[in-house]
């Protein structure tokens, strides 16, 4: 199983982390060890003094597809969920800023939280889902997918060209605005829809 991950797709968080908009999707994977097991709290790393949540709409692949035209990108999966990409933003930063791959700010171990899965025939329209995230419940993050820039089949269809998917490889189609530091004894919980997907507690 691989984790693919979508970065600059919404553009309010393009803008505050003052990004280039990108022509072309921006894809990074986390590896498999990324995922923080069901119920463990997430320890912020000790490499780390600035580690930030980002907020996911996800979804699961249910087969093998190469160069998936995105009118058929819809047969590859049938469950979606959220999810947080966890980033070393100080780590990242400098990465960045000598021209370094940055997996290290975003695949380290317990990067990636993995909420429960529904299945996609739930929602009248993937494309149309409110998202939000509550830190001490207290909203930080709150968006929709009608406002990515490229959709769930384009991502699919983009992606495929470039790795061949199987089953069980999980899509993180991107963040929209409200990132922000996490710091230890927060307690994160997402929802979809009104409905809780994961909750975390932060060390």
């Amino acid at each position: 199983m691989k984790i693919i991950c979508i970065g600059r797709n919404y553009a309010d968080h393009i803008k505050e982390l003052a990004n280039e908009r990108p022509a072309e999707p921006v894809v990074f994977i986390k590896p498999d060890s990324a995922v923080l097991p069901k119920e463990q709290a997430f320890y912020i790393p000790e490499f780390s003094q600035d580690v930030h949540y980002e907020l996911e709409v996800l979804v699961k692949i249910k087969k093998v597809g190469k160069h998936i035209q995105e009118k058929f990108a819809h047969k590859y999966y049938d469950e979606v969920g959220l999810g947080i990409d966890f980033t070393a933003r100080d780590l990242q930063q400098e990465l960045k800023a000598k021209g370094l791959p940055w997996e290290k700010a975003k695949g380290f171990d317990g990067a990636a939280v993995i909420g429960k899965w529904v299945p996609k025939s739930r929602y009248k329209d993937l494309q149309d889902l409110n998202f939000k995230l509550l830190r001490n419940s207290e909203t930080v993050q709150d968006g929709n997918t009608g406002l990515m820039l490229w959709k769930i089949d384009e991502l699919i269809a983009y992606v495929s060209r470039y790795f061949m998917l199987k089953k069980g490889d999980i899509l993180f189609t991107g963040t929209p605005a409200g990132v922000g530091r996490i710091s230890a004894n927060d307690y994160l919980s997402g929802y979809l829809e009104g409905e809780e997907m994961f909750s975390v507690k932060i060390k």
